[in-house]
Parts: C-alpha cells; structure tokens; sequence
C-alpha cells in the first residue's frame, strides 16, 4: 500500500498533439504497482482543452474544480465539480476548459 500527496507527482504538459494548456499527473500507473488501471489527475487552464480524439478504452472522468464542456458525437455537455462523464471505446470526444478557473478532474483508464 501507498500514501501519498498528489502534489508529489509531478505535473507534465500533455504530450498529445493538439493539446494547450494541459498538465496530467500519473498518480497511479504502473510505476506506482498498478498492473491494470491508471488513475489520472489532470489541470486544464482557463482556455485549453485535450485534443479532439477516439481510441480503443474507456474514460471514468470524475471534475473536482472549475466548469468546462466536454464535446461527444451527442454535442456539447457542460460539466462542473461533482459530475461523472463516462466516454465509451472509440468515441471521439474532447474537454475544453471555457470557464475562468482551471478545471481539474480525475481521469481514469486502463492501462494498455
């Protein structure tokens, strides 16, 4: 077993083309002993967003802090802190962050 602060984790611009103003924290992936899943912390500026993007696994999104719209083949959704998005496997989907805080949301995936 691990404890530990989030804030020990460092803080790594996303390296996903299409990506602005986005940071993630791995706070549990392999490295940490996680055989299975990762469980992600992400902080997107006022103004960023993920990249518009599809692939094979599934989100588990849970948003602390800030409001923001997160884009799916259904449209715009607007979240704030407390929702749960779920994105299914192969959806294309992106967060963007249109609020005035930095959005921050927990984000987690299997490992693949």
């Amino acid at each position: 077993m691990r404890v530990f602060h989030y804030s020990e984790v460092k803080a790594e611009e996303a390296r996903e083309q299409g990506a602005s103003k986005l940071k993630v924290r791995w706070l549990i992936a392999k490295e940490t002993g996680a055989p299975n899943f990762a469980m992600r912390l992400f902080e997107m500026e006022p103004g960023g967003h993920s990249p518009l993007h599809a692939h094979p696994w599934e989100h588990e999104v849970f948003v602390l802090e800030g409001e923001g719209t997160v884009v799916g083949p259904e449209g715009e959704k607007k979240f704030k802190p407390g929702d749960v998005i779920f994105v299914p496997p192969n959806e294309k989907h992106q967060f963007r962050n249109d609020g005035k805080q930095t959005v921050k949301f927990l984000c987690l995936v299997p490992l693949h």
